[in-house]
């Protein structure tokens, strides 16, 4: 058992406004499970005779969750960020053989050994700021081998790293040279036979997809999810991140946990995702990184009670970026969420977003996953610029 005493804590608590906040705090684990939380002078006589750890009223929080990323490729893309500074737009990108298509070469070249090595590098920044859950997404394979090859590193990084792993079957991600002409074929031949093939080595937990004009349709996202219905596979969806297919509002009447980027999401989108609980994942990453100039329809999604997540969508050409706390800042700074509605964007509303239901938030029955800071007000975690003052982090019960 271990207790920690005389900290500000963070609870995220649903019931309770803003942060939850409790003031000169305990927090009581056993094995990978908190089992009380509470001011420290009320805590109960079985828990005070414990040896406890005095915080000097460090804050804590939830362990931090990135519930969007690429984070697994072979390559980069510095180029396109030098291109895209000359005045190439995305799309010109795309449409010319560059932006997701261009890491398809060199991650199908990767061996596992040489991918693990890099993403590690990356994944560590991530853990390094309090992430205690990573989504990460296949998708710069686009053939079935490549695809769960980048799946099986994953899993390696959850294996390597005390950090619990989701993977994301993301086939759906682009058109590859080779089935430039045969697109049906490739979502059948690809996308579900391989979704196919991966779901049968427990390679996936969810199915993504990638919903624009330079991507696929709504009817072929369509047949995606009809397969990973029939696995038994929840869905999410990259929608309206250019203009609005009515993406989210099909990946939401499928009961998806959540839709991602949304700049273009019209009213249709966040009434469905109101009503089937799906979650906004927004992506202010991808936003600086492209220069967009369609926001997310944020006051939209809070009058209609959409939660709403943050992540870093890590990848190697629209959002490079490993850091969930600066993330939060961009979310403040560009998208004008709260401190407090950053803080539960990348904790409890992106636990959700991966449809997990035992972390994200601190309170009795939860999974141990907490990350301490030397800081006293939760607002500075998303105030400060390329500053990082996480203290310790908890990772199923384990300091780490």
């Amino acid at each position: 058992m271990q207790v920690f005493t005389h900290a500000s804590v963070a609870t995220i608590d649903a019931n309770s406004d803003g942060y939850g906040l409790i003031e000169d705090a305990a927090v009581v684990i056993d094995g990978d499970r908190i089992v009380w939380v509470g001011e420290t002078k009320s805590l109960p006589a079985d828990y005070a005779s414990a040896p406890a750890t005095d915080l000097g009223g460090r804050l804590v929080t939830p362990g931090l969750v990135d519930c969007h990323t690429h984070i697994v490729y072979g390559g980069d893309r510095a180029r396109e960020f030098e291109m895209r500074l000359e005045g190439a737009g995305y799309e010109e990108i795309a449409r010319a053989g560059g932006g997701i298509v261009s890491s398809v070469k060199n991650t199908r070249e990767a061996d596992e050994a040489s991918l693990l090595k890099t993403a590690l590098k990356r994944v560590d920044h991530l853990l390094a700021e309090g992430v205690t859950t990573l989504e990460i997404k296949s998708g710069y394979g686009l053939s079935i081998d490549s695809e769960m090859k980048m799946l099986r590193v994953a899993r390696l990084i959850g294996e390597q790293r005390p950090v619990h792993v989701v993977t994301t079957w993301l086939a759906a991600h682009a058109l590859p040279p080779e089935y430039k002409d045969d697109r049906a074929g490739y979502i059948r031949d690809v996308v579900i036979a391989g979704m196919d093939r991966a779901h049968a080595e427990d390679l996936i937990d969810q199915v993504d997809g990638f919903c624009e004009g330079i991507a696929f349709s709504p009817d072929e996202m369509a047949l995606v999810f009809d397969h990973a219905a029939k696995l038994g596979l929840p869905i999410k969806l990259h929608a309206e991140q250019l203009s609005d297919l009515h993406g989210a509002k099909l990946a939401a009447e499928r009961g998806a946990l959540s839709a991602d980027h949304l700049e273009w999401l019209g009213q249709d989108g966040v009434d469905a995702m109101a009503k089937s609980g799906t979650v906004a994942v927004l992506l202010p990453g991808a936003f600086y990184t492209l220069r967009e100039t369609v926001y997310p329809p944020v006051q939209a999604l809070r009058d209609a009670g959409v939660p709403i997540a943050l992540a870093t969508d890590a990848n190697p050409g629209t959002s490079p970026l490993t850091s969930l706390l600066l993330t939060m800042n961009m979310g403040a700074t560009i998208f004008r969420l709260t401190p407090a509605e950053c803080l539960t964007a990348v904790t409890r509303n992106a636990a959700k977003a991966l449809g997990l239901t035992d972390r994200g938030t601190l309170a009795a029955g939860q999974r141990a996953d907490l990350a301490i800071w030397d800081v006293q007000h939760p607002a500075e975690l998303t105030y400060r610029i390329g500053f990082n003052p996480i203290h310790a982090r908890v990772f199923g019960g384990k300091l780490v």
